[in-house]
């Protein structure tokens, strides 16, 4: 997969060139069309799509579960690359969420625990507070995944590989699903 070559190139740089390989932007919209963008981590692709993983509850645990609609683009400036990935997201299981969030980091499996995310705070040491009263909870113990937090993986309609060229003559290959395979288009810069 062309996406897997890219992303490989883009973690052999080093981290001054490409601070996060796998950060890329999220965009959802809410029922009424209203969009909204953010940054998030890539934590799986292969030929069934793209995956990540939030608290549920979110403001975008939210409207990927009114509007299953989204859209992804990753930039790597240093490569002169990006991708950008539009289609459907669907739950992933909760086998996979569980394998997944026992490889995070205790503090980062505490967080999502303590975390409203989204919500607002009355006192900005909220979160320490609430932290802290996890960490007792679950001291000298394995922290399960929270029933609020699993993840979602976005099946690709399209795919567009855009690579940077003198004088904006950039190339764009533009991949669209057409059953189980691909329909590749070029397109004008």
């Amino acid at each position: 997969m062309l996406f897997q070559q890219w992303l490989a190139e883009a973690q052999a740089l080093s981290r001054e060139q490409v601070p996060e390989p796998t950060a890329f932007a999220l965009a959802t919209a809410a029922q009424n069309g209203e969009p909204s963008i953010r940054m998030l981590l890539l934590k799986d692709a292969d030929k069934h799509g793209f995956v990540f993983y939030t608290n549920l509850e979110s403001r975008k645990g939210r409207e990927l579960a009114a509007n299953r609609h989204a859209a992804m683009a990753f930039h790597w400036p240093a490569l002169e690359k990006q991708v950008r990935i539009e289609g459907r997201v669907s739950p992933v299981s909760d086998g996979e969420a569980d394998e997944y969030f026992a490889t995070r980091a205790r503090g980062s499996q505490i967080g999502a625990w303590a975390s409203r995310q989204s919500r607002p705070m009355e006192r900005a040491t909220d979160l320490d507070t609430r932290v802290a009263e996890f960490e007792r909870k679950f001291e000298g113990q394995d922290v399960p995944r929270p029933p609020h937090w699993s993840g979602f993986r976005l099946e690709p309609s399209s795919i567009e590989f855009w690579r940077g060229r003198p004088n904006r003559l950039h190339e764009r290959q533009l991949f669209m699903r057409e059953g189980d395979g691909w329909r590749v288009q070029l397109l004008y810069p």
